[in-house]
């Protein structure tokens, strides 16, 4: 395997289940019903952006999924907090910005625009994957109006790929066994996640964007600016992760000023999915001892 220093491995990303790299992307119903798990709760559109949130008051907690992934990564995580904070989940435009500025930098540019336009002075970030790598740019250019910051299987400072060639269109069991890849138990990539991706992987026109904001990753290593982020962050990692291994969450904890981490075993590159309890207990009990629930 071929080791790169940040971001997004190109066969990797397209092999990555809607959830594992919010490319994690899946497309799903109205943008809503991801592969595995329908969130209930309407789609709401003004103007170029689209989301779902808990409750229209209260302390914001904004999710920001992965390159194939939807808003159903986080629909356990939905459901723990929205009695607890206003949860916000915007849709990332992965696949509708023009190619040619289609990157990283592009998608936390739309979701400055997003906590904008819902007038929010400062929100909770949580970020799987790529959505975390995009939280990351936002709290660089916006360090006061981030709160906390929560990192779970980030990119930004590096990535396995699984190898520089791409997947042949026809070959499914080359997608089915990356997107097993992702998770430590196999069994959570279902037949709809791997024609999810399937599907991606034959769609010219969400290749060539995946390829673009994987590129864009890789241009953008966040090494250098982690020291200067002194929000508190929280940190929790599957320790069989073999997209972003054990050894970049130990980088991210030395590298942030105030960070915590914390391991959840038998668990690969989508802990929320993958055991959704644990990551909700500990994302729980660090909120509290860091006073932001009461």
């Amino acid at each position: 395997m071929v080791g790169l220093p940040t971001g997004l491995s190109l066969v990797h990303t397209l092999a990555f289940i809607a959830c594992a790299f919010g490319r994690e992307r899946l497309i799903g119903l109205a943008f809503i019903c991801g592969v595995g798990i329908c969130m209930e709760h309407d789609l709401i559109t003004e103007g170029k952006y689209r989301y779902v949130q808990s409750a229209t008051e209260g302390t914001p907690l904004v999710l920001l999924h992965g390159l194939f992934g939807a808003l159903s990564n986080f629909e356990h995580l939905f459901a723990h907090f929205a009695g607890k904070m206003r949860v916000i989940i915007p849709m990332l435009p992965l696949y509708d910005l023009p190619l040619a500025t289609t990157g990283a930098k592009t998608l936390s540019k739309h979701v400055e625009g997003f906590i904008d336009h819902l007038g929010l002075e400062k929100v909770h970030l949580l970020g799987n994957s790529l959505g975390g790598h995009v939280g990351l740019i936002y709290t660089k250019r916006n360090p006061d109006r981030v709160a906390s910051l929560t990192l779970t299987a980030s990119s930004g400072l590096y990535e396995n790929a699984f190898g520089s060639s791409f997947p042949r269109r026809e070959d499914k069991e080359f997608i089915r066994n990356k997107v097993g890849e992702t998770f430590f138990d196999p069994v959570h990539a279902t037949d709809e996640l791997v024609d999810e991706c399937f599907a991606i992987v034959n769609d010219r026109n969400r290749v060539l964007r995946i390829l673009a904001i994987a590129k864009s990753a890789i241009r953008h290593n966040m090494a250098a600016d982690l020291p200067n982020m002194k929000q508190p962050s929280c940190l929790i990692w599957g320790r069989n992760d073999t997209i972003t291994p054990p050894e970049v969450a130990d980088e991210f904890k030395a590298l942030l000023p105030d960070a915590d981490l914390f391991w959840i075993d038998q668990c690969g590159h989508a802990p929320m999915m993958e055991h959704p309890e644990e990551f909700n207990r500990i994302l729980s009990d660090w909120y509290e001892r860091r006073g932001i629930l009461g």
